[in-house]
């Protein structure tokens, strides 16, 4: 864990003068609220008590998941303060999985549950190794269409936009599938580390409910919610 980048970054899009680093709250529990009049030292605190808690966990599951993916997790915060609340999973130029957290988002969460809901999630992403599975798509996608283009006497030009519509649609044909499997994953690896899921998929509640539209990139929230009771319910019966 590289601490100084996301250190510096979650510091100064606090607007913190000091950035040591900070001790664990006592109030940093599962179930404990971060945000409402809490001070940007104590969001600060709560932020580190996840990535220190759920890191390990999302690195061993990624281990014992996976041969020859590169499990060494970089967190990295946004500390743009026009950024909206997000957090989104990507590969550095050597293939690093990066976890990046917008400071609005670390700031608008309800609880440690929900933050290590989210962290968990976009760390099942890369475990599913569903960047490359998109790309996959994408290019079948552009394949297809292109193809079809061109049996139908379509110009280069048409062509050219039959791959990239292609290329769109099969990015997005298994993107709700990808979010439900994130979310299962996201569940195991939260509960291992300690959290409880179900308070932390709270986190669905902030987030407008796209439905079941088609070509839609998410799942209808209530599907999500659905995946995170059900793997729950396997993981607490044994």
């Amino acid at each position: 864990m590289r601490w100084g980048r996301v250190l510096i970054g979650l510091c100064a899009a606090l607007g913190l003068s000091g950035c040591d680093m900070p001790t664990v709250s006592s109030g940093a529990t599962s179930g404990a609220s971060v945000v409402p009049g809490f001070s940007p030292e104590l969001v600060q605190a709560n932020f580190f008590y996840v990535v220190s808690a759920v890191e390990p966990i999302a690195e061993q599951e990624c281990r014992n998941r996976t041969t020859g993916m590169n499990c060494d997790f970089l967190i990295a915060v946004d500390a743009r303060r026009n950024a909206q609340p997000n957090a989104f999973q990507s590969l550095d130029r050597e293939g690093r999985p990066v976890i990046t957290f917008t400071a609005s988002l670390i700031e608008s969460v309800g609880s440690v549950d929900e933050l290590a809901f989210v962290m968990s999630h976009e760390a099942a992403h890369h475990i599913r190794n569903h960047l490359a599975r998109q790309q996959r798509n994408a290019e079948a996608g552009a394949v297809v269409f292109a193809g079809l283009a061109t049996l139908t006497g379509g110009s280069a030009l048409d062509v050219e936009n039959a791959q990239r519509l292609g290329a769109a649609v099969g990015a997005r044909s298994y993107s709700k599938e990808f979010e439900l499997e994130a979310d299962e994953l996201g569940t195991v690896i939260a509960y291992r580390a300690g959290f409880n899921p179900l308070i932390g998929a709270g986190f669905f509640a902030q987030i407008p409910d796209p439905g079941d539209r088609f070509l839609g990139s998410h799942p209808p929230n209530a599907d999500r919610l659905d995946t995170v009771r059900r793997t729950m319910s396997r993981l607490t019966s044994g």
